[in-house]
């Protein structure tokens, strides 16, 4: 009797367990096929989504143009955050060149003025190299150039005057605008190769007005009508022979260009001017140190 019992049992209980199995493999189907039927859904919705989107940034580029907008400036910010503020391509700003690749006697120059001025040697390598070919082009002494920028800015880019003579030549900015057009307006003043060209260009005009370098000089500084410069013109002088010392090995060989000249020797021009009366009070250029 108690076998019969417990077979019953152990019958009954067996079916449970089946009927139990049964049970979950429907439920485990049903959530599958579930899941199955929402992702389908959603992966149709996404793709509705997708042709919508693509459909209207087509119909408007000033949407798509602003999405793209959004989506660099956070990818920016997201790099900035990552690595910092960068800027690959800033070195194309830079005034400044390596002054081992500069010819010799630059290279004196360049190194000679740095030990000076405590400017450092690399952006004074550009204006050296750029003295030097313009020089050539105006037949003024390249030394005679840096000589100028020595006295009047101590070859401070930024440097401006009292008066308003600004960048390393002390150029007369709302005098000499028109020179500045043909650099893109007058804020090239503070581009150290612009200023120097254009300074290069009004100390030109000046000599070739005065007839000799010392009076140059003083047209240069404003002080042409005056009785004295004072001591600008003795001051870019002494500059401008020890800058031919340097270039000349301390001495020990000529300028290429000419030695530096007594006060009434004239120096050529490349370029004649046209003599125009200055006022007083028309200042070409400023004294950085009196």
């Amino acid at each position: 009797m108690t076998a019969l019992v417990n077979s019953t049992l152990g019958l009954r209980l067996g079916v449970h367990l089946k009927s139990v199995r049964s049970s979950l493999a429907n439920i485990a189907d049903d959530i599958a096929q579930g899941f199955f039927e929402i992702s389908h859904n959603s992966f149709a919705l996404l793709g509705l989504a997708v042709v919508f989107g693509v459909i209207t940034l087509t119909a408007r580029p000033d949407l798509r143009e602003a999405g793209e907008f959004k989506l660099m400036t956070w990818l920016q910010e997201r790099r900035d955050v990552a690595i910092g503020f960068t800027e690959p391509d800033a070195i194309d700003r830079a005034t400044a060149a390596n002054p081992k690749d500069l010819p010799k006697q630059q290279a004196a120059v360049a190194f000679w003025l740095s030990r000076k001025y405590n400017v450092a040697p690399e952006p004074l390598s550009v204006l050296v190299a750029e003295a030097f070919e313009i020089g050539q082009k105006a037949k003024l002494d390249p030394t005679l150039i840096l000589a100028v920028m020595a006295i009047e800015s101590g070859f401070n880019p930024f440097a401006q005057s009292p008066v308003g003579a600004q960048g390393l030549m002390q150029v007369m900015t709302q005098v000499h605008q028109q020179k500045y057009e043909n650099f893109g307006g007058k804020l090239a003043a503070f581009d150290p190769v612009t200023n120097l060209r254009v300074g290069v260009k009004v100390l030109q005009e000046c000599i070739a007005r005065a007839g000799s370098v010392e009076g140059g000089l003083k047209y240069y500084v404003g002080a042409a009508n005056l009785e004295s410069d004072g001591g600008y013109a003795g001051k870019v002088i002494a500059e401008h022979s020890r800058l031919l010392a340097v270039v000349g090995g301390r001495g020990a060989a000529p300028s290429p260009f000419h030695a530096a000249p007594p006060r009434s020797t004239p120096l050529p021009v490349a370029i004649p001017v046209k003599s125009e009366p200055v006022e007083a009070s028309e200042k070409v250029a400023a004294l950085a140190s009196s």
